[in-house]
């Protein structure tokens, strides 16, 4: 039997890139998949609700803890069967293998640097930014099945992604806990350049490397508080807070009336097979939130919103989950009422 080392009582606040949250119950860190249904097996023996962890950079953690044993992944390692095709394992900081990909000169997640956490986090949310997802190059998962306890390998279309979901988070949330993704990417290939923003930064310069797509990604998410910097209370918080929404006709014709615009005039772009229905767009929740009166630097308490990018919301120092949660209420309120959309919350709220 495998042997596990587990804590009691360990703080969570640590663990997250928000600095927030109570202590977890019991914690346990796995350096290899034999642990992995080790721990589960343990948790289910004591009849004690399991949370798998990451890196800690999409999560807000409630102040009381959670009374249940978190599993944190700590599996490394990357297999290169070439051709472009990568076997990830799911503890591998997801930056350092951006970094990996573009010194290889394989493409298809370029786009994808600076964002903070580990490899197996990105199918679960099927993490996505200036115009890639990881859905594109992401060829299968490797998942323990906590109903059967046996590790499967799924593709990508038995994935499911979707904007921000995925089988893992959305169809058959706490099944499948990911060890490793498998990722197929482009040697040779070109950056990909759909996002607006970064069309503009290379308008001068057709054929841009990988590597030079790359750190102007981080640059712009620098610029925005949205890359980890020791010491920059902006990158204290969980990424983007909530969902961009993706909306009908009638929606978009009553956010156009509240604001005395025409529709077409409103921000916004298709939304796409995946995200919704056809004829649906989504909408950039950051131009939502700034006309209702939710500006860059608003703060509520220790909470705020950060100075740089709208759409976080960041812990300014001793904040709580109370604090950050109260915040993100009053904006989903006042959205709600200005414009008749609910926003969603893009980080997992555990405890």
């Amino acid at each position: 039997m495998t042997a596990l080392d587990i804590r009691e009582d360990v703080p969570l606040a640590p663990y997250t890139t928000l600095g927030i949250g109570g202590p977890a119950r019991y914690f346990v860190e796995v350096s290899s998949e034999a642990e992995i249904p080790a721990a589960v097996a343990w948790a289910g023996e004591r009849g004690l609700p399991l949370f798998v962890l990451g890196g800690g950079s999409n999560l807000l953690v409630r102040d009381a803890g959670f009374a249940g044993l978190v599993l944190h992944i700590a599996l490394h390692g990357i297999e290169d069967h070439g051709a472009g095709r990568l076997t990830v394992a799911a503890g591998e900081p997801w930056d350092g293998l951006v970094d990996h990909a573009i010194a290889a000169g394989l493409a298809g997640i370029e786009c994808l640097a600076g964002i903070p956490g580990l490899t197996g986090g990105t199918p679960v949310q099927n993490v996505g930014a200036y115009g890639q997802e990881v859905a594109e190059t992401l060829a299968s998962v490797r998942a323990l099945d906590r109903t059967t306890g046996r590790f499967v390998t799924l593709s990508n279309a038995e994935c499911r992604f979707r904007y921000r979901a995925s089988l893992f988070n959305s169809d058959a949330p706490g099944r499948y806990i990911v060890s490793a993704a498998t990722f197929q990417l482009r040697p040779g290939g070109v950056p990909t350049l759909r996002y607006p923003e970064l069309q503009r930064r290379f308008v001068h310069q057709p054929a841009p490397t990988l590597g030079a797509v790359a750190a102007t990604v981080r640059e712009v998410r620098l610029s925005k508080g949205m890359l980890l910097v020791p010491g920059d209370p902006d990158c204290r918080s969980a990424g983007s807070f909530f969902k961009n929404p993706i909306v009908g006709l009638d929606a978009l014709t009553h956010i156009g009336v509240a604001l005395g615009l025409d529709p077409t005039h409103i921000p916004q772009w298709p939304a796409g097979p995946q995200a919704g229905p056809p004829g649906t767009v989504k909408l950039p929740a950051a131009w939502l939130l700034e006309r209702a009166g939710f500006a860059k630097g608003f703060a509520d308490g220790p909470a705020a919103i950060s100075s740089r990018h709208t759409l976080a919301l960041t812990n300014r120092g001793g904040a709580t989950c109370a604090d950050i949660e109260r915040l993100q209420d009053r904006i989903v309120a006042t959205v709600r009422e200005r414009f008749g959309l609910t926003l969603e919350r893009e980080p997992v709220l555990l405890g």
